[in-house]
């Protein structure tokens, strides 16, 4: 009893003791609470991430364990991939099979021991080492992606490259990312690392039609692989990554700059010496001058667009080259099998047959935006290069835009202009022949093109005024601001041209061309459905109905009468000066095509003009392009084309009593600026002759009162008439 008397003494003793320390220093005993809080958060936050570590090497070990137990992969080295990716024409043709482009088996011994060195030290420095895959890697590469924010680097060794082009698609997701690793294992077990080379080296797709570094060595140098030299096999060795973004044929100085990242790679790991490195480094791409043509691809300018279409998508070249799609284009097969003929025909007709002489059609539906035929020159084996993309003067095919805005600012196709010289500054623009007829109607002077008449009535409506209408229309190209562009001295492309002119077709309305329709996998899941057509109000229905009118007569009576297809069509010609760019852009109330035809390198074609050569590729290709939509008349009211007789005798109002301008801040810089549109003109009209004009009797369609809009129509004295509503037939599905 007395020995636990002194404990409960000693006990209570220190109990008052603490309760004096904490009384005399209350601020020492908080930091040691803060501190024990702190220790304790640090020591949880420990443990468990040693507790997420051990879980995470338990789950490689047993992942690693699950590897180490699949079977190899019977007769593997005798596998053949299925066909992949195929293109279809809108009418159910096939028009592109990738696997069918090229591929030329090679033997792993006779590759150059650079190429081998050149893949492994670009894609997967430890593929001598690893067992098909590399975690390590792979959890570097996450680490990377993941604090960049996107994807910086990719992380499949050749084995899993391999296994994702014979047995899988192209998704990037976790799960196909498993299913890699496991077949990439069991591919390991299957083959010795040699051959898994020689398999990867023979099925990569490596760009611009090429399977395999054979054909890759034959399609960019027309070269044998063993004849390559270290620049070339280092410009081959970094194509896998991104084939259409690093192909030569694209772009030559992406494609340089991917082939020194190669060979530095291989100078860092001691593959190549300093001076063999720094002579390849300096070499210069030589390309084959004859690419490969190959006759699984029948539309190859449109598939080149549409791949960049896809591109958009989100799908790179490897996911549309070996992901097994089947995709439906909006190509009429019919239609463009006629238009790589023609081409060929026509160009040949006229002696047009060098290299250097080119031409380019593009054809889609003013209605819905589908594209039914496209070809960027007339033979993909002597130039890849897209000319409906390209940059040229449009000459007088950019006049209709001059006149549009004439009409859009209260202008009528029988107003009386003077076809007599003009002389703004130092520059004084003539007609072809200097053939001046004095007062003649508008729709006349667009007849037969006159370029006096275009620069007087781009002086009445102003500069600004067209550049905008040729901007809300869907011109993109850089127009100077001088009187010039009146007749078509700026570049423009004949895709944006030819879209343009279906404002004129479908009632007023910008229709943004399309390529795909749809997009199904291998398994027909369908992973894309093309929108409606995206579509925009630019000019007003009456401006259309009147520039239709009076385009009909450049078909009929002007310079576009070899365009004539016999049944209710439109159009215009141009032709730069010294003849270098002809072109002929027209449309049915269905299809708008526009031909360009002229020289690579910007020389003279000596007599080809609008109304010749494009003219006729037009009438020929148009002729099968209408066949499925019939002879059918533009939904407009009538618009009756006065002769010029007629008019002086009336009120009609009269365009250019002024005085030359003088010279000023609109006047071009000298008179080489000025494109003088050499086109043949009607010689009944030459001649003093009118032509009188009136377009067939189609029913008026009346305004809904709730859209009471009206336009002056006809001579200046008439009374206004209420602006007709769209027509559905004419106006795409999304606006109406």
């Amino acid at each position: 009893m007395a020995r636990i008397r002194r404990e409960d003494l000693y006990a209570a003793e220190r109990s008052r003791t603490n309760q004096q320390r904490v009384k005399s220093h209350p601020a020492e005993e908080i930091r040691k609470n803060k501190n024990g809080k702190k220790n304790s958060f640090w020591s949880n936050l420990r443990s468990f991430t040693i507790f997420i570590i051990a879980c995470a090497l338990a789950g490689i070990a047993a992942f690693e364990l699950y590897l180490s137990s699949l079977s190899p992969i019977k007769n593997l080295e005798g596998f053949k991939p299925n066909i992949v990716t195929q293109f279809y024409s809108h009418d159910g043709e096939i028009i592109k099979t990738f696997t069918a482009y090229s591929s030329k088996k090679i033997d792993i011994d006779t590759v150059p021991d650079e190429l081998k060195k050149a893949l492994i030290a670009t894609e997967d420095k430890n593929f001598y080492s690893h067992h098909g895959y590399d975690l390590s890697g792979l959890a570097r590469s996450t680490i990377q992606n993941i604090m960049a924010g996107h994807v910086v680097q990719g992380a499949s060794t050749i084995t899993q490259q391999l296994a994702r082009i014979l047995f899988l698609s192209n998704e990037k997701t976790f799960d196909r990312k498993i299913k890699e690793i496991i077949i990439a294992s069991r591919i390991e077990k299957s083959i010795p690392k040699d051959k898994i080379l020689e398999m990867y080296m023979n099925n990569v797709y490596l760009g611009s039609g090429a399977y395999g570094v054979g054909s890759a060595a034959e399609t960019y140098f027309n070269k044998k692989l063993n004849q390559c030299t270290l620049a070339e096999i280092a410009l081959i060795a970094g194509l896998p990554q991104a084939p259409s973004v690093y192909s030569p044929f694209n772009n030559k100085n992406l494609a340089e700059q991917r082939r020194n990242q190669v060979l530095q790679r291989m100078y860092k790991m001691k593959y190549i010496t300093k001076d063999e490195f720094e002579k390849a480094k300096s070499e210069k791409i030589r390309l084959s001058k004859v690419p490969r043509f190959y006759t699984t691809n029948k539309a190859p300018y449109f598939t080149d667009y549409v791949m960049k279409e896809l591109e958009k998508m989100g799908f790179d070249e490897t996911d549309i080259s070996q992901g097994g799609y089947k995709i439906i284009t909006t190509i009429d097969y019919k239609t463009q099998e006629k238009l790589n003929e023609v081409i060929i025909k026509n160009m040949r007709n006229y002696g047009l047959t060098g290299k250097n002489q080119q031409a380019a059609v593009f054809s889609f539906s003013p209605v819905d935006g589908r594209i039914i035929a496209y070809a960027g020159g007339k033979d993909y084996t002597e130039s890849q290069y897209d000319r409906v993309q390209a940059i040229r003067p449009a000459g007088s095919a950019f006049k209709p835009f001059v006149y549009a805005t004439a009409l859009e600012h209260g202008m009528t196709p029988n107003d009386l202009i003077e076809d007599k010289p003009i002389k703004i500054g130092s520059w004084a623009p003539k007609n072809y022949g200097s053939n001046y007829r004095g007062y003649i109607p508008l729709y006349s002077a667009l007849t037969i093109s006159s370029n006096v008449c275009a620069v007087r009535l781009i002086k009445e409506v102003g500069i600004r005024a067209v550049i905008q209408t040729a901007r809300t229309l869907g011109i993109t190209t850089p127009l100077e601001y001088d009187y010039t562009i009146a007749l078509g001295s700026n570049g423009s492309r004949l895709f944006e041209l030819t879209r343009a002119y279906g404002a004129f077709a479908n009632g007023g309305y910008v229709v943004q061309p399309f390529a795909i329709e749809r997009i199904e996998t291998s398994r027909g899941k369908i992973v894309y459905r093309a929108p409606k057509a995206r579509a925009s109000r630019q000019i007003s229905f009456i401006t259309a109905a009147e520039m239709t009118a009076m385009l009909k007569t450049v078909i009929t009576h002007g310079t576009g009468r070899g365009a004539n297809i016999g049944v209710p069509c439109a159009g215009k010609t141009g032709t730069t000066d010294n003849y270098k760019d002809a072109s002929f852009v027209g449309y049915t109330p269905t299809v708008v095509t526009g031909v360009w035809v002229g020289n690579d390198d910007n020389t003279t074609t000596h007599s080809v003009q609008g109304g010749s050569v494009p003219a006729r590729i037009w009438h020929d290709v148009m002729l099968v392009a209408i066949e499925k939509f019939g002879k059918n008349d533009f939904n407009y009211p009538e618009i009756e084309l006065k002769p010029s007789w007629v008019l002086k005798q009336g009120d009609a109002r009269k365009i250019g009593d002024e005085e030359d301008i003088p010279e000023d801040t609109q006047t071009p810089a000298n008179n080489e600026r000025a494109v003088l549109s050499p086109e043949t003109s009607d010689p009944t009209v030459v001649k003093g002759s009118p032509v009188s004009i009136t377009e067939p009797q189609v029913k008026k369609v009346q305004t809904p009162a709730a859209t009471p809009q009206t336009h002056t129509n006809q001579t200046s004295g008439s009374a206004p008439v209420p602006s007709p509503a769209p027509i559905p037939m004419a106006v795409p599905e999304s606006v109406r």
